[in-house]
């Protein structure tokens, strides 16, 4: 107990001084959206149905899937802090799982529990008095699982193997839960949720509710397998990792871009991270494309060579910051630049895959060729031109390799700005693909030469920017890299300036919910009303009368465009007045 107090008053006063600028900002936003999620969570247990139980599923992979994006978790108390003090694992994990229930997340995930109280409520008195136990152990069945779930993540990043399997995994656990809608058509019942979401353990929580008290008691023994399976993974943790003593191939290079693309390239196949990286994208490209193969229709499985390129942009999106301190080597080098090698290894890296995808799942759904082919091209240039020019700009400060914690996805201790760096990277290099969809969609195969155009642009525009920016900013970028502290006046571009809490809970709503109605209810439901896919789903457009499809996704894409712009507009008219 004396070990479990101390650790919890030590997570709360790193988090009462850490809250303070940006990140206060937006932890308070990402605070705001968890409370309406939340709400929504309750709501559902007012409805027949396994609704709940779905929604409870639905929050248990977040806590799985969400360290995957967030640089592997909470980890504001880490174990290796406390490798040194000699406690046992059993009291240390203890500790830890205490202090983990300390925090925004455990918090609003237990609002989001209180729907088993209100279900609770409706069955009656007993069953309201076995939810209040039912609560706790549900979100420590949570925690936990996100725990080991990231235990086990960091050891299998320890070996190649281990990586491309937890990259598999994850992205297509990941692509199924945003493909959603199509199991919920394709296995749901007279519109009902298939009732073996309660039989997961995110729905024991509501079976012992319901009177099955053996639920219950299933959760407190999972809890002690999970406790007694992280424990045994943070002794795994705390062990020093192995390099690889195995000879090789000395490179030859002939110029200096030769060297940055046989070093980056080595780069690529060697860390784990990056392998993880590219891994979990092309898995969740395929997935994606694939999933709606289950209602029989093919007409996503073209875009599983796009969607893999803007995912792989979005995951390497802070390329300079992975390289931490090493970047002095070329600032110490006279006029050097190593942005076209990096470009180079990038497109090396990623289109031959992308292409593959792209000409094969084409050639499966019989087309479209010039859309997909005009797409392509452009996201393969935007993506080696935005990837470089957006970490430069937005760079966001990195562990260096060699010294990586236990936990390999950990990669910066900034891990908000690393997750909105990845969602900004998404948006940027889709958007470069725009002229050539609308093009192609116009006209048919002139829509290809704007492919090829604006990515050849993308490539050598936005590197010549890099460049630039490297030299004019190489020495405070080298010194944010060394630090980890960000200058005052780094002059970062998608730095929020000074503005009002309510302004800067705006743009982050605004750049955090744009995607919401600009792809899934606007673009994506153009594209069923395209084919006359009118089955109804989650998409607003095929609700409405026919009259009202067409006009309701359009101003769908229309609310999205203007969420974004006024995402930019608020931080530059607060920059112009400072």
């Amino acid at each position: 107990m004396a070990v479990a107090v101390t650790m919890v008053r030590m997570k709360v006063a790193i988090l009462r001084h850490s809250m303070t600028g940006q990140r206060g900002g937006m932890v308070a936003t990402a605070g705001t959206l968890g409370v309406v999620l939340a709400a929504g969570t309750i709501y559902l247990a007012s409805l027949d149905g396994d609704w709940l139980a779905a929604a409870y599923a639905v929050w248990m992979l977040g806590w799985i899937i969400g360290p995957v994006f967030s640089g592997g978790g909470d980890e504001t108390l880490r174990p290796e802090y406390f490798a040194l003090l000699g406690l046992p694992l059993h009291r240390l994990a203890a500790g830890l799982l205490v202090s983990a229930f300390v925090g925004v997340a455990p918090a609003i995930s237990l609002l989001a529990l209180s729907g088993l109280t209100v279900l609770g409520v409706r069955q009656g008195g007993l069953a309201a008095l076995v939810a209040l136990p039912a609560m706790v152990v549900q979100l420590a069945v949570f925690v936990l699982l996100s725990k080991v779930a990231v235990a086990v993540l960091g050891i299998a990043l320890r070996s190649r193997v281990g990586a491309i399997g937890a990259g598999l995994i994850n992205g297509a656990v990941l692509a199924f839960l945003g493909q959603g809608w199509v199991f919920a058509m394709a296995f749901g019942q007279g519109g009902q949720i298939p009732p073996l979401v309660r039989y997961l353990p995110s729905g024991w929580g509501v079976l012992a509710v319901q009177g099955d008290f053996a639920a219950l008691a299933a959760m407190v023994v999972l809890i002690a397998l999970l406790l007694a399976a992280w424990a045994a993974l943070l002794n795994r943790r705390a062990g020093a990792s192995r390099p690889s003593a195995r000879g090789r191939r000395p490179m030859r290079a002939a110029s200096a871009r030769e060297a940055v693309l046989a070093k980056e390239l080595r780069t690529w196949t060697r860390d784990l991270v990056r392998t993880h990286q590219l891994t979990f994208a092309l898995a969740y490209g395929v997935f994606f494309a694939a999933a709606p193969l289950v209602l029989g229709w093919t007409g996503m499985l073209p875009w599983a060579g796009p969607i893999f390129i803007v995912m792989a942009a979005s995951m390497t999106s802070n390329l300079y910051g992975l390289d931490g301190t090493a970047h002095w080597l070329t600032l110490m080098t006279p006029g050097a630049s190593d942005v076209r090698g990096r470009q180079l290894a990038w497109l090396v890296t990623v289109a031959p895959v992308a292409v593959v995808l792209a000409v094969t799942f084409t050639a499966i759904n019989g087309g479209p060729w010039p859309m997909i082919i005009a797409v392509t091209a452009a996201l393969l240039g935007g993506g080696a031109g935005m990837v470089p020019l957006i970490s430069v700009y937005a760079l966001v400060p990195g562990i260096d390799p060699q010294r990586r914690g236990g936990n390999p996805l950990r990669t910066s201790e900034d891990d908000g700005a690393l997750t909105g760096l990845a969602y900004l990277m998404m948006v940027l290099v889709a958007a470069t693909a725009v002229p050539a969809a609308v093009v192609a969609a116009l006209f048919g195969w002139p829509g290809v030469a704007v492919g090829v155009l604006t990515g050849a642009l993308c490539f050598w525009g936005l590197g010549v920017r890099t460049e630039r920016r490297l030299a004019a900013r190489g020495p405070e970028l080298l010194d944010m890299m060394r630090t980890g502290r960000r200058p005052a006046s780094s002059g970062m571009a998608f730095k929020l300036p000074e503005m009002p809490k309510t302004a800067r809970t705006v743009t982050i709503t605004c750049w955090s919910l744009g995607a919401v109605p600009l792809f899934p209810q606007g673009i994506l439901a153009a594209v069923f009303l395209t084919n006359g896919q009118l089955e109804h789903s989650w998409f607003l457009a095929t609700y409405m009368s026919p009259g009202l499809r067409w006009p309701t996704a359009v101003f769908m894409i229309l609310l999205g465009l203007t969420m974004y712009g006024l995402g930019l507009w608020i931080p530059a008219r607060y920059r112009k007045v400072v």
